[in-house]
């Protein structure tokens, strides 16, 4: 499939490292932190957050069960994400995961914190609040078979998002994208597709669920076969890269999600 773009489940820097759990119409991001707060597990932890808030999820879970943190120096970083996180549209909701039994917990707790920004003792219990705090609402799906007329399915469901939120300038391109993403599941999964078209902001969040772990990449344009002039392999996603402001891939459990965020003005 090509050599795949520098996706964010891909982050390995020491100290840090993010997973993705995808559900059929939200994204939720763990960000796990582990080792002594210092200078350098900071600058880390800033550079990771940047990157998820980039990749704009539903929701981000903070784990920072496995922080050494004695002195609580770290709470700045997490009061300024939970600001940036509510300031976007839509919001990301975020949640840290802090034994009650170490300092940082007693301490984000003595402050009041938790008024703010949620704290939980485990990650299981975050992941369940944030289920239940990510609107379900925000969006158009449908499933589909891995049939040629999927992409015209596709394209549809994006006409009638963008008819229906008054987005009619986003119709074309986000069609496009929306029609190279599934024809792509349909070319190399093979799997039934699960389509989902929802708001960010002023632009369209466009996403593909497959049962294929595999997760996609931009192929070199091939030359014209001598026998076919007119063919051409590897356009489908670089014509998302041209056309998105930002796309990505996340695994699942049970594959992968390939989405794409596409705004007024192609980057």
């Amino acid at each position: 499939m090509g050599v795949s773009p520098p996706y964010l489940h891909d982050d390995t820097e020491r100290g840090v490292s993010v997973t993705t759990e995808a559900a059929e119409d939200a994204v939720v991001c763990v960000l796990t932190v582990r080792g002594t707060w210092d200078a350098q597990l900071s600058f880390q932890v800033s550079v990771t957050l940047r990157r998820c808030f980039t990749e704009h999820p539903d929701g981000l879970i903070v784990d920072l069960s496995g922080l050494r943190d004695p002195h609580s120096e770290s709470i700045p970083t997490w009061m300024t994400a939970r600001a940036f996180a509510a300031s976007l549209d839509p919001p990301v909701h975020l949640a840290l995961c802090v034994p009650p039994e170490l300092p940082l917990g007693c301490r984000l707790q003595g402050l009041g914190a938790g008024r703010f920004l949620p704290v939980y003792a485990k990650a299981r219990q975050a992941r369940v609040a944030l289920a239940g705090r990510i609107p379900r609402d925000q969006g158009l799906s449908l499933t589909l078979r891995s049939e040629p007329e999927a992409p015209s399915l596709a394209r549809n469901l994006v006409s009638d998002a963008c008819l229906t939120w008054g987005l009619v300038h986003l119709l074309h391109p986000s069609r496009l994208v929306m029609s190279e993403l599934v024809t792509n599941a349909v070319e190399h999964a093979g799997t039934d597709i699960r389509v989902t078209v929802g708001r960010r902001g002023a632009g369209l969040q466009l996403s593909v669920a497959d049962d294929d772990p595999r997760l996609p990449g931009i192929l070199p344009v091939s030359r014209p076969r001598p026998d076919l002039p007119l063919d051409e392999r590897g356009r489908g996603l670089r014509t998302v890269d041209e056309t998105a402001a930002r796309w990505g891939a996340v695994p699942t459990e049970t594959g992968k999600v390939v989405w794409a965020t596409v705004v007024s003005v192609p980057r």
